[in-house]
């Protein structure tokens, strides 16, 4: 049977892996049977990812109301590596997450792959794992082009906007206690409910991570060009990874393997070009963000694991 793959790069993806696992396999083997989420999506034929609906460029909503974004992409060539592991086309179905509920989407099954701008942290590899890291980013402070605002140390007493369940929102928590600034902590359900508060002047600075703060920045450039800056030094340090459920060892091998095919082909750098280079859907505006030393590295790393 013939199954129809998302790009021409997903089918030399196929091939590639089956001619590893031929070379590594002399003999023939009983087909292992398939457990955890790979049995999951065959008998159903669908594959559930969770996306954001404005964490831009990761994972956002288009003007068609889809999710397009880097982290999108990246899971649609899992996808596309995990049709070929259960050897049939799988439908795919989009759920909406927020920060806080992703982890709990993931964990119950709701959503197989999250696909959004997830840290990956010691506390939720307790809960879920991750895929190789595909973003360095780290918490910095959005605030209006003026402000007397360039570290966290000046937002003492004042109004800051965060986004419930990240890891941005811990660290201004601790932030404030260690240092007894008082902050008054305005917690917001995503990313555009949290920029919002600082355009209509509800808050003196939102945190998050930078990258974040960018693309929030470059969307908006028609309503808010120019009147706003991100600044100060990082605040927490936060490798981003797709999510999936924990103790599935299967789908593990499926995403570890794609990945490292996927950063020796030069996949992921492409993608990273379309995404953080070039001009966004929507906006036509640019993050114009180059890729950081520490994500060049990783993904060397990534292509040498792979020969």
């Amino acid at each position: 049977m013939k199954f129809l793959f998302r790009s021409s790069l997903v089918v030399a993806l196929g091939l590639l892996l089956a001619l590893a696992r031929a070379q590594t396999e002399p003999t023939p083997a009983a087909p292992t049977a398939l457990t955890g989420t790979l049995a999951k999506v065959r008998d159903a034929g669908a594959i559930t990812l969770g996306y954001r609906e404005s964490s831009i460029p990761f994972s956002y909503l288009s003007p068609r109301n889809e999710p397009i974004g880097y982290s999108v992409e990246l899971c649609k060539l899992l996808v596309g590596a995990i049709e070929e592991a259960v050897h049939k086309s799988l439908d795919i179905r989009w759920a909406p997450v927020t920060s806080e509920s992703r982890i709990d989407a993931v964990e119950k099954g709701q959503v197989d792959l999250e696909c959004g701008s997830t840290t990956s942290n010691l506390e939720r590899q307790k809960r879920v794992s991750f895929s190789p890291t595909i973003f360095v980013s780290g918490t910095k402070l959005l605030v209006k082009k003026g402000a007397p605002i360039r570290d966290f140390k000046d937002l003492g007493g004042r109004k800051v906007a965060v986004t419930r369940g990240t890891t941005n929102e811990q660290t201004l928590q601790a932030l404030s206690q260690k240092f007894k600034l008082n902050m008054n902590l305005l917690v917001q359900r995503d990313h555009a409910e949290s920029f919002a508060r600082v355009v209509n002047g509800d808050a003196d600075a939102f945190a998050t991570d930078d990258v974040l703060l960018y693309g929030l920045i470059a969307q908006n450039k028609g309503k808010v060009q120019g009147e706003y800056q991100v600044v100060g030094d990082f605040l927490s340090y936060d490798p981003y990874g797709i999510m999936y459920r924990k103790n599935d060892p299967q789908l593990a091998k499926v995403v570890n393997e794609t990945f490292q095919f996927l950063a020796q082909d030069g996949e992921i750098e492409r993608q990273y070009k379309r995404w953080f280079l070039r001009k966004l859907p929507l906006s036509g505006v640019s993050i114009d963000l180059p890729m950081s030393p520490q994500l060049e590295t990783i993904l060397q790393t990534m292509a040498i694991k792979a020969e």
